[in-house]
């Protein structure tokens, strides 16, 4: 499964079909994906207007999902499930909103496209999946919203109070806690999926300009702490070599000039994964013919570059020392993150590491969660955090 994330206009969705239909052409069964409220995908094709998963040609299907439809389908399972739980001095804790109201809470539309994703992804019939996503700060909210609501249902119904209320005197609320758990249960393979470096990663769109660039930074950023695999970056929009000697000429040729500086930024910063560009062209890449030629252009660039290493992005080593003056180390890789913007925190078992405004929950390897943490520091593209054992938790 490959997203295809980038600033809202950059051309990600074109180039999400583009790929999709190199795949295609290559021998792949492949799906392509819209989760953009605003979709063009279809537009992009050539499509006529159509709901559902329809063929583009052979090997090759386009769904673009709607969040509410799929939100009114689990509103109407989870109604019919809430109606057993009965009336009992418990029931007024489960009054259930209209659909449309439940869109305003944090990450429920979010965890519904993803979980509809999975099962498209998890169905066999499609051997890679392709998503366009929406614009940069929405597609991280959709990629982080399982760890986001998994932690707050944990938080206002904890497994111990579940566990309690399962056992109890009212036989119907055992099953509210198995729907509780069950939605866990989905969120947590969803969850898995993201986290499969081998099943899933990013491909990055960018403007080849200064606003291009800092938003790249920022998006790198974002998907490390997420720990999502970055596949490639793709440049878009870059002005091709012209001849000529005019007025017109000139300012063509400068600015290409400046496009070619920022790609040249970003290769030396984004060194792990190949760095591709894509010419602008006379007219918009719409239809299967259009999008062909752009598609060998992008499948021979990747040949060339070969296949990218799926490395883990959290790393746990012992430094030196033995006993309680051990030090142990917690790499996590972090390129392109702000370290004026690094915030760390313990919470139980968990470190709660934060970068360029996102943050994620680490959970610690078993020996880290009797250690306390005793430096942080930035060493090329990794956050290496140390940590030292507590006498007072240590085995003696």
């Amino acid at each position: 499964m490959r997203w295809f994330l980038g600033k809202g206009g950059a051309g990600k969705t074109t180039l999400a079909a583009a790929e999709a239909l190199a795949a295609a052409r290559a021998g792949e069964a492949v799906l392509v994906v819209s989760v953009d409220r605003a979709h063009s995908l279809g537009d992009v094709f050539g499509l006529p207007a159509g709901s559902g998963v329809r063929a583009v040609e052979d090997r090759l299907d386009v769904v673009e999902l709607d969040s509410l439809a799929l939100l009114r389908k689990r509103y109407a399972m989870l109604a019919a499930m809430m109606a057993l739980a009965g009336e009992h001095e418990h029931a007024d804790r489960f009054d259930l909103p209209e659909p449309e109201e439940l869109t305003g809470l944090a990450g429920v539309e979010e965890l519904l496209v993803l979980a509809e994703v999975a099962r498209l992804a998890d169905s066999g019939k499609w051997t890679t999946v392709v998503v366009d996503a929406p614009a940069s700060a929405d597609a991280l909210r959709t990629l982080t919203a399982p760890r986001t609501v998994a932690d707050y249902l944990d938080r206002i119904w904890p497994q111990h109070s579940r566990v309690e209320a399962a056992t109890g005197p009212d036989p119907r609320m055992a099953v509210v806690v198995r729907l509780f758990d069950r939605v866990l249960a989905g969120i947590a393979e969803v969850r898995d999926l993201l986290d499969d470096r081998a099943r899933t990663a990013a491909v990055l769109v960018a403007a080849p300009d200064r606003a291009g660039y800092a938003e790249l930074r920022r998006l790198r950023s974002w998907l490390a702490l997420a720990g999502i695999r970055l596949d490639s970056v793709l440049v878009n929009g870059m002005i091709p070599e012209l001849e000529g000697t005019g007025p017109a000429a000139h300012l063509l040729a400068d600015l290409r000039a400046a496009q070619r500086a920022v790609v040249d930024e970003i290769t030396a910063t984004v060194t792990e994964v190949p760095v591709l560009v894509c010419e602008r062209r006379a007219a918009e890449p719409v239809g299967l013919d259009a999008l062909g030629e752009l598609a060998e252009v992008l499948g021979a660039d990747r040949e060339r570059h070969g296949s990218v290493r799926v490395d883990e992005p959290v790393r746990v080593q012992h430094e030196s020392g033995t006993g309680v003056d051990a030090v142990y180390a917690m790499r996590m890789h972090l390129p392109l993150a702000n370290p004026a913007t690094l915030t760390l925190g313990r919470v139980d078992d968990h470190l709660v590491v934060g970068a360029d405004g996102l943050s994620r929950r680490v959970r610690l390897a078993s020996g880290l969660r009797r250690c306390v943490v005793s430096g942080a520091e930035f060493e090329g593209t990794d956050l290496l955090v140390r940590f030292v054992p507590d006498p007072a938790v240590w085995p003696q």
